[in-house]
């Protein structure tokens, strides 16, 4: 029995870099990405088929400071994977966007999809109308502490070289009555996260089960970004002067994520940027 959904999968693509190392140039995969689809229209000669503006998804913090990244995409046929390069900038203007805030970490870069059909690659992306779940759906449907989620990337840039496969972590909710009193802007997953997971989606995952009195969510669904875990940090303090000297970091296990609201109006951003051009 599947939990998530098999396109979910093809949803996610590793973010990479290249840089030359004594004259050779190497890839190093730096984060986690996914492809989003904002719902624009029905087709109006086919209700059945709907129109879509499709994004890429990450950190904003994955794509500063550099100029150009690579995509992975595998193959529909059993072929090595693909890298496609996507730059960053045109004409010296940043063409990618992060959400105004400061303190939320999303940004989104257009993608023309008709570059990956026309090579044949494996590839979906969540749709905005039908796979995801924004704050107020979540509160709809008592989304809360104890729910479980997962979270899909390429820690440590644990990628194979021949095919490129999302590992999968579990975890729960930890908290999210602060997100739903607009207390804070994201919330928090008990799901261990490593560099490399950054800008991964976070799925909930369905129950068919649920307590009495509340309601039972038998769908997969988008629900939002990993943003970072929390570190927990310890202070050595010198005996002699009584001042800290050195701060130990550690992996909480405890991760932020932002919800799909902030990815939504991020786009929103975009897409009024590239209509004021």
């Amino acid at each position: 029995m599947a939990l998530i959904p098999p396109f979910f999968m093809d949803c996610v693509v590793a973010i990479g870099i290249e840089s030359n190392v004594n004259g050779k140039t190497e890839k190093h995969w730096i984060g986690t990405g996914f492809l989003f689809g904002k719902f624009i229209e029905v087709d109006k000669n086919n209700p059945d088929m709907k129109h879509y503006g499709t994004w890429l998804v990450t950190n904003k913090h994955v794509l500063e400071d550099q100029e150009s990244i690579i995509l992975r995409f595998n193959p529909k046929t059993d072929q090595a994977a693909k890298d496609f390069k996507s730059d960053l900038f045109e004409n010296k203007k940043q063409i990618w966007t992060g959400h105004p805030d400061k303190n939320v970490d999303v940004a989104v870069v257009k993608i023309v999809t008709k570059h990956l059909k026309d090579n044949r690659m494996k590839y979906s992306y969540f749709r905005s109308d039908d796979t995801v779940l924004d704050k107020k759906g979540m509160e709809k449907n008592e989304i809360s502490e104890g729910d479980h989620i997962y979270a899909l990337g390429f820690p440590m840039g644990l990628i194979n070289p021949l095919r490129q496969h999302v590992i999968v972590r579990s975890g729960i909710i930890a908290r999210i009555r602060d997100l739903y009193e607009n207390r804070s802007k994201d919330f928090i997953v008990d799901a261990m996260v490593f560099p490399g997971n950054s800008g991964g989606p976070v799925i909930l995952q369905p129950q068919s089960m649920s307590i009495t009195g509340t309601n039972a969510h038998t769908r997969a669904e988008l629900i939002g970004i990993v943003k970072s875990y929390i570190p927990f940090r310890e202070i050595a303090v010198s005996q002699q002067t009584l001042e800290p000297r050195i701060i130990f970091e550690e992996n909480s296990g405890l991760t932020l994520v932002e919800p799909v609201d902030h990815i939504l109006e991020t786009i929103e951003l975009a897409e009024k940027s590239v209509k004021k051009v």
